[in-house]
């Protein structure tokens, strides 16, 4: 079982940062959740994964730690709250520059029309 979820982080991890070096902003945005993810799973799993075993001392002879639980609750809270605050970010950034470049830039047509703006102006 740990092989398998040791595979599922790695693998959250690789498609998140392939994602994350595109070059559009919507597969990075896609590439910060799977990196996010892949720490939300690697939390939870340094409380130890144990099957039936209860979250609050004293209830059964075997417990998890409960802090790791608390830390991915807050982190899924935290990384939904940012999600959204970056998908709105780039809509934004999309609206205000006519594409969705990460490094903002110009498509060629526009950018060759300001050059020949600039010239002209001289």
């Amino acid at each position: 079982m740990e092989g398998i979820y040791a595979f599922c982080v790695g693998l959250l991890t690789a498609c998140g940062i392939f994602l994350a070096l595109r070059g559009r902003t919507f597969p990075v945005v896609i590439g910060l959740t799977l990196l996010s993810y892949a720490v939300n799973l690697f939390l939870f799993a340094s409380g130890r994964l144990k099957v039936n075993a209860a979250a609050v001392l004293g209830q059964s002879e075997q417990y998890s730690d409960p802090l790791p639980q608390a830390l991915v609750l807050t982190a899924i809270v935290i990384g939904f709250a940012m999600t959204a605050f970056v998908v709105i970010l780039a809509m934004r950034s999309r609206a205000d520059l006519g594409n969705d470049h990460v490094d903002g830039r110009l498509p060629n047509v526009q950018a060759q029309a300001r050059l020949r703006n600039r010239k002209l102006r001289k």
